[in-house]
């Protein structure tokens, strides 16, 4: 046995009768398709569930699989505190993907729990299951930060996972879609919400799944998306297998996107190693683009290749173009992985003796030093994407009239708090955008008046 099937599904609490107290009826489509898929569980009668829910414990660079003998929950946060169930935990699968994933090389395991309750990303599809089929337990795994390519290894674990201990198992994978369809919905409308919406029920109704791997995250964010990563894991479980695959239902009345999408394996099938493609891709344009750097970046590269392998500052290189020794400027690196920011620390003002020195120090401290991120590893590196930008001088304004988000960097003053934001930068389309993310970057509340400078640069690729 192994993985017998996979479901995408949304999660809407208002789907509960206790919750929406007659209001499901709005969305009675995706109800209808709730029960087929139910009823098809049930028909395999699984041992072993895997649900991925975007609600479980979430970090940065770990994926959390919850720990223990079972769990339980309701529905007491959206008032309908009667509407509850207790899970039995699968221990003996959560051990195997552990293992696993530790043989893969990715940080999962049931360390770091917070909340032991069920996420209702968790409780919305099991209300549903347990109508029709309640013999089985539960492996219950969060996302992470991590690019979506270990999403898709995660996926790959839990099919291993399955076939070494011979599991019938079938894999939900929970996650609404865009939450900005509508100006009057709940969250407002983004354009890359309906675009959004009507790509992932594109891909997932034709089972694409390599395709999910080429959405950027700046594209997800901005359509304020929750399942996609979801998504990408159940892919992984499928892995080189061919699928038969039905789009059972879509719908947003509310503004948020609701798609319910069926998988049932249907042979090996060693054309869709999605994840082997995607990769080979992105060798051949890592490639291309390290050829078409210029000596700013090949030098940062040269630095953070050097630290990374050593730990140690590396020596200056020779035959560098005049201006890298004898300028000096304020610069910042940018590291990106899998369109991904990695890394970003830079200096405003040029605090080292040549311009060569001030790229190497923000390149060794974008890489190992930035608090947002654990430092770059050497299996990294190759896959690094750098930008290198030179500071212009600054000069202060007066308005925010007199930036813009295209040509101008800002910096932001108030008092000791200082924060400074690049230009042209993917997601930042207007200039209160761009003064509101400098604010936050030094602490500065939104409401709170600040001194405004701005400045040029030149992006070196």
């Amino acid at each position: 046995m192994g993985i017998s099937a996979g479901f995408m599904v949304p999660h809407p609490p208002l789907i509960i009768p206790d919750v929406g107290g007659g209001g499901e009826k709005k969305i009675q489509r995706t109800i209808d398709a709730y029960k087929k898929v139910a009823e098809a569980i049930a028909s395999l009668q699984p041992e072993t569930i895997v649900l991925l829910s975007p609600h479980q414990i979430m970090y940065a660079d770990y994926f959390h699989i919850s720990p223990g003998k079972g769990a339980g929950g309701d529905f007491g946060q959206f008032r309908a505190g009667r509407t509850a169930m207790e899970v039995s935990y699968d221990t003996e699968f959560v051990r195997a993907l552990c293992e696993a994933a530790e043989e893969a090389g990715l940080s999962a395991g049931t360390l770091g729990e917070r909340e032991k309750k069920l996420d209702h990303g968790t409780m919305v599809p099991l209300y549903f299951v347990n109508q029709h089929w309640t013999e089985y337990r539960l492996v219950r795994i969060g996302l992470s930060g991590l690019p979506l390519t270990a999403h898709y290894r995660l996926g790959q674990c839990i099919r291993a996972a399955a076939q070494t201990l011979g599991r019938n198992t079938v894999v939900i994978a929970s996650g609404d879609l865009s939450h900005k369809l509508k100006e009057d919905g709940p969250y407002g409308y983004q354009e890359e919400g309906p675009v959004y919406d009507a790509r992932i029920m594109d891909v997932m109704g034709r089972g694409a799944f390599g395709e999910l791997l080429e959405f950027s995250e700046d594209f997800c964010e901005r359509a304020a998306e929750c399942g996609h990563r979801s998504f990408t894991i159940m892919a992984g479980a499928f892995d080189r297998t061919g699928v038969e695959t039905k789009l059972l239902s879509y719908e947003g009345p509310f503004g948020v996107g609701y798609g319910i999408c069926s998988y049932r394996p249907c042979g090996d099938d060693d054309t869709r190693n999605f994840l082997e493609q995607y990769e080979e891709k992105e060798q051949m344009e890592n490639l291309a683009r390290r050829e078409r750097e210029d000596a700013y970046v090949r030098l940062a590269r040269h630095t953070i290749e050097a630290f990374v392998e050593t730990g140690k500052f590396p020596e200056m290189p020779e035959g560098l173009p005049d201006e890298l020794y004898q300028n000096r400027a304020g610069t910042f690196v940018s590291l990106k992985e899998d369109g991904r920011l990695r890394g970003c620390i830079g200096t405003i003002q040029a605090v080292r003796g040549s311009l060569a020195e001030e790229i190497m120090h923000n390149a060794v401290s974008a890489c190992s030093e930035d608090p947002r991120f654990s430092p770059v590893e050497e299996g990294e590196v190759d896959r690094l994407t750098i930008s290198v930008d030179v500071l212009g001088e600054t000069e202060k304004i007066s308005s925010p009239e007199e930036l813009d988000v295209t040509r101008y960097g800002v910096i932001v003053t108030r008092g000791a708090k200082r924060g400074l934001l690049l230009p042209n930068l993917e997601g930042v389309d207007t200039i209160e955008q761009q003064i509101a993310i400098a604010k936050q970057k030094a602490g500065i509340r939104d409401h709170e008046s600040v001194e405004l400078e701005r400045f040029e640069v030149i992006r070196h690729y």
